[in-house]
């Protein structure tokens, strides 16, 4: 699991990195403000911060992540001296979950900090577990809202696009109706798992998101890559080949799809993103479905 350690004291940082680094992975910032960038870039799995420091001292370092609703999970051990009661009673006060004193006690740094690991490792799972959608195994719809959220504001600070498709499996509730509602469960399992595995980049995502509807998001990704990645799903739901007698697309499943690629903004919403894909996946359906339809946005 990743530690973020923020210190100014070389003295402090090597103590700690000859405790910890056999069993973890540590990064070092010596300063608030870098400490605050790697945590927008990384987000550690758990921060132990020094409150004395220039600048930006530890207490302003914990109002920011706490005001930011994707950080202020990441559980904070600050780093004290054993004199500074009232810092301890401080740190508390503003979302700290423990604290280490100087000079370290080798047993109670690792013993906290492991302690507060396996707090955090037990609440990703049971938080893993209600992001997934419990027919198709995949990421579900609150999965990918938080996603979507979180990736639109990362593509605003760092200028980079963002692509999202939306996928409708064609007519499937002439599916459900001929074939029954256990062979269209097993139908969604199918294409749902198909699309999932075709996507491997780590921050990319499918999610089921809602009914028939799968959706894929695609940060960092240009109109052009997204494009690739779109007619792929298409494709690989087509070689599923599972039958479809009523279908007024093809013999088989088939997918409409509709794609959007944007540079994010902050003074927009990132749902313009499924606004857009859901236009362009209606005219997909209206241009005979079994089709990609997309486009590049223009967020203003």
């Amino acid at each position: 699991m990743k530690i973020l350690l923020v210190d100014d004291t070389e003295s402090n940082i090597d103590i700690l990195l000859e405790l910890l680094s056999s069993e973890h992975e540590i990064s070092v910032a010596m300063d608030g403000q870098t400490a605050l960038e790697y945590v927008r870039n990384e987000q550690p799995d758990i921060i132990l911060l020094d409150v004395m420091m220039p600048q930006m001292d530890g207490w302003e370092v914990i109002r920011r992540l706490k005001a930011e609703q994707n950080y202020r999970e990441i559980p904070i051990i600050f780093i004290t001296s054993k004199e500074q009661v009232e810092d301890e009673i401080h740190g508390f006060e503003l979302g700290a979950v423990d604290y280490i004193t100087k000079p370290f006690v080798p047993v109670i740094v690792k013993s906290r900090v492991n302690t507060h690991l396996e707090l955090k490792r037990q609440r990703d799972i049971l938080a893993n577990l209600s992001m997934i959608d419990g027919l198709t195994g995949i990421s579900n719809r609150r999965r990918f809202d938080e996603a979507l959220h979180k990736e639109w504001t990362r593509g605003a600070r760092s200028n980079f696009p963002v692509s999202l498709i939306l996928m409708d499996i064609d007519f499937f509730k002439p599916y459900n109706d001929n074939y029954g509602h256990p062979a269209g469960d097993e139908c969604l399992r199918k294409v749902g798992q198909a699309l999932a595995r075709e996507i491997q980049r780590a921050p990319d995502l499918v999610a089921r998101y809602g009914g028939e509807e799968f959706v894929s998001l695609l940060p960092e990704t240009d109109h052009q890559g997204a494009q690739i990645v779109a007619e792929k799903l298409r494709t690989i739901v087509e070689r599923l080949a599972i039958p479809h007698a009523h279908s007024r697309a093809a013999d088989h499943v088939t997918l409409s799809l509709g794609m959007v690629t944007a540079f994010p903004s902050r003074d927009q919403s990132p749902l313009i993103l499924v606004q857009g894909a859901d236009e362009l996946l209606y005219q997909s359906k209206q241009a005979g479905r079994n089709r990609l339809t997309c486009r590049n946005m223009i967020v203003s």
